[in-house]
Parts: structure tokens; C-alpha cells; sequence
């Protein structure tokens, strides 16, 4: 039976961790990392043009404390490396975190002593946008992968959100 046939006949069954998994792919609060020209295309990405609401993910949060997803765009020196180590330590479980761009994956053009060669050298991260700039639509389907790895966590989650082609 699917979700719209249950819901037209008035009743819903399900396990509440499917439901806690349903919700929480669907309310992703990003932690914006804007750290360089990867910044500007992050904001184009939270604008009206690419509607990052219908994902359940146009609330940005500035504080570490209520997101849970941080997206690291642009190159990172060593020095700015600890203060996102720390931002992402204060961030409840479960978090992820997106590369975006050349830079926040692999260091970019910029191949010096004060850049770190790729986020992944001091974070976990989840998912990679490549580009420079990526283009906005990159970075809504790297939200959609994020989605879909926290949807995998619990098998009968996919019966619960099936995918139209």
C-alpha cells in the first residue's frame, strides 16, 4: 500500500525510527562554510531560482549547535582549518558534511604550503561537488545525496518514500 492510498483511507502504520528517518532526510539544516568564490554560487543556490525549500533545506543556520550538515565552500588554509574542526565538533550527531568545489576537495590551483589540499584532510566529508565554481544545481544534488544516504540507514524507509521517475 502506498503513502497516498493510507493517508486517503485514514490510517498510517510505521515504525517511528522509518518516520525519525522520513523526517530527518527531509529537514537538513546546512551549516554554510563560505570561505571563498564558492560562497557566492552557495547563495545562488539558496536563492529563489533553485528552491532549495522543496528539499526541506532553505533554513541556513549559523549556529553549529542547530545544524547538521555543514557545507565547506571554497579553499581552506591551516589556519582557518582548526576554526572549522572546532564549529564542527560543537554540531549534534548525526551530521554530514559537503566539499564544494575544486578547492574544498582537493586544494584546487592553489598547491601551497598554507592551503590544505582537500577538506577530507581535517573532516569527514559525505559527499563532493566538483567544479570551480560548481554550479548551484551540483549542490542541490549533493543535498540529495545526503538524503538519500540517510534514507539507506533504514531498509523500510525506501517503502515509505518511493521515487517517481
Amino acid at each position: 500500500m502506498s503513502l497516498e492510498q493510507a493517508l486517503r483511507e485514514g490510517f498510517f502504520t510505521t515504525r517511528l525510527d522509518v518516520l525519525a528517518r522520513w523526517a530527518l532526510s527531509n529537514s537538513i539544516f546546512p551549516m554554510p562554510m563560505g570561505l571563498a568564490c564558492c560562497a557566492i554560487e552557495m547563495m545562488a543556490m539558496a536563492g529563489p531560482r533553485y528552491d532549495v525549500a522543496r528539499f526541506g533545506s532553505e533554513v541556513f543556520r549559523f549556529s553549529p549547535r542547530q545544524s547538521d550538515c555543514m557545507i565547506v565552500a571554497g579553499w581552506c588554509t591551516y589556519k582557518m582549518a582548526h576554526a572549522i574542526r572546532r564549529i564542527w565538533d560543537q554540531m549534534p550527531e548525526p551530521k554530514w558534511c559537503i566539499a564544494m568545489g575544486a578547492c574544498a576537495s582537493t586544494g584546487g590551483m592553489h598547491r601551497c604550503y598554507g592551503v590544505v589540499q582537500g577538506a577530507d584532510q581535517f573532516l569527514p566529508v559525505d559527499v563532493y561537488v566538483p567544479g570551480c565554481p560548481p554550479r548551484p544545481d551540483a549542490v542541490l544534488h549533493a543535498i540529495m545525496e545526503i538524503q538519500r544516504k540517510i534514507r539507506e540507514r533504514s531498509p523500510n524507509l525506501s517503502r515509505l518514500v518511493e521515487e517517481k521517475p
